[in-house]
């Protein structure tokens, strides 16, 4: 009688959980939560909004994007890495998470070591835009202006450990330039302020940065990427002024160290879905994004390399963040 009570038991237990809510076979069976590093408005958040949107309306349950700002991305990082491993806590990947493992010298967490990388969405790059009142039109007017006024100049950047940071940095060592960094939770937070001319200019993410240059805000300068970018064809390339200078973004998505790989899978054939549908592409565009899907191994490597070039870069330009 015990031995079937026991059995009786066992079985039922395989029961339950074969009905779990957290099997990764039938995956997602509620709501995912998808960590955003920055405040809403911003590119990364931009990009996050149109994606969770596809991923939504294609695997049947909502993609919650939930904005955890500060800290160069990190309270988004830390909070990412410490959940449940099940694939209902996403992270939405950036530049920042790269930077910011040589930047940051107390980081709690190993990005590399603690997350799974998931998918690659696109790659954008900066954008230098200035202040309507700051009397220069292009790069090389800009950089004498600096130099005719060393200190006088402030920077915003979206905060600490940003590509918009580093590029700005990068910037600096380059060219000699003396401006004073401003970080904010964000980069929208930031635009009033170069709107006002309060701080004079951010080299943000192109997405955020097209909007506020194409409503007149703001002035654009030049793109971070080696050459011009193909969405905005008539704004030079910073490398053409400074040989050289380039800062090219990625964004994708990782997932807590462990996430069953039958998870990863179905979200990276869903987001290499994504990337084919004409619609969406066509939106990435819209905000100065080109497609970039990869395999998680792939987008992996990506990170690890990008990881590198930057500590190279916060080596080059001598900064960091305790």
């Amino acid at each position: 009688m015990i031995r079937f009570a026991r059995a009786a038991l066992l079985g039922l237990a395989c029961c339950l959980a074969s009905l779990s809510p957290s099997s990764a076979s039938d995956y997602p069976n509620r709501p995912v939560r998808w960590l955003i590093g920055f405040a809403a408005g911003g590119p990364v958040d931009i990009v996050a909004r149109i994606m969770s949107q596809w991923l939504s309306d294609r695997l049947g349950q909502q993609f919650v994007v939930e904005n955890r700002a500060g800290s160069g991305g990190n309270i988004a990082a830390a909070a990412a890495i410490n959940s449940a491993a099940d694939g209902y806590t996403l992270l939405f990947v950036a530049p920042n998470n790269a930077i910011s493992t040589s930047l940051y010298k107390k980081l709690p967490y190993d990005f590399l070591r603690d997350t799974t990388p998931v998918a690659s969405i696109m790659q954008l790059t900066n954008m230098l835009v200035v202040s309507n009142a700051m009397p220069v039109k292009t790069v090389q007017e800009f950089i004498d202006y600096c130099k005719a006024n060393p200190g006088k100049i402030a920077y915003a950047s979206s905060g600490n450990g940003t590509s918009v940071h580093m590029s700005a940095e990068l910037f600096k060592a380059m060219t000699k330039c003396d401006m004073q960094h401003v970080p904010y939770r964000g980069s929208a937070i930031a635009f009033p302020d170069i709107i006002s001319n309060k701080v004079q200019l951010i080299f943000d993410n192109l997405p955020s940065a097209l909007e506020q240059s194409r409503g007149g805000s703001v002035r654009a300068l030049g793109v971070t990427s080696p050459q011009r970018w193909p969405g905005v064809p008539d704004v030079p390339a910073i490398a053409e002024t400074v040989p050289g200078f380039e800062s090219v973004g990625f964004y994708g998505i990782s997932a807590p160290k462990g996430t069953p790989p039958e998870v990863i899978e179905t979200l990276n054939k869903a987001v290499g879905e994504a990337l084919k549908d004409p619609k969406l592409v066509a939106r990435l565009a819209e905000v100065g994004g080109i497609p970039k899907p990869m395999t998680p191994a792939e987008f992996g490597k990506l990170v690890a390399d990008e990881t590198e070039k930057w500590r190279k870069v916060v080596e080059f330009a001598g900064v960091s963040v305790d």
